[in-house]
């Protein structure tokens, strides 16, 4: 156990935030996802015991969202829903990160299934909870940690 770091957060876990890179990505997974068969010899690292929001707040304390690109985060669109539609989850999920100051819903992208399941190849590591809630699925683009330009 380390001060000031969130206890759901695995040592295994935070080996891989840590070797993180600004712009590499990490895929937050509900229990259904083909995590195992997309990770292609990536991470997968499981929080079996907590939900995609949980988890991603957990992440978000310590994984800054990249603020060089518009939409730093992705969630799986549901399928047969109209564009713009999000399930009670997804904004759960959202409004938490917007409460926390992390992104805001127009930084959020709704990602089609299989263009999600294609990103999800170019992600660091794959993040498999044990939400039950399909379509629960979230890729977070980290960003930089530094101190401000000198001019």
């Amino acid at each position: 156990m380390l001060k000031g770091i969130d206890p759901l957060l695995t040592p295994e876990l935070l080996k891989v935030l840590a070797e993180m890179g600004h712009g590499d990505e990490i895929v937050v997974a509900d229990a259904n996802f083909t995590a195992h068969s997309l990770a292609a010899g990536k991470p997968v690292l499981s929080l079996a015991g907590a939900g995609v929001e949980r988890a991603v707040v957990a992440l978000t304390s310590l994984l800054p969202l990249d603020d060089g690109v518009a939409q730093p985060v992705a969630y799986m669109h549901v399928s047969g829903k109209p564009e713009g539609w999000r399930s009670a989850l997804q904004r759960a999920v959202i409004g938490a990160l917007e409460s926390r100051g992390c992104a805001t819903a127009a930084q959020c992208e709704a990602v089609e299934r299989f263009a999600f399941y294609e990103r999800v190849q170019s992600a660091r590591a794959i993040v498999l909870t044990g939400e039950m809630q399909p379509y629960a699925n979230f890729i977070l683009k980290k960003g930089v940690i530094g101190e401000a330009l000198v001019e």
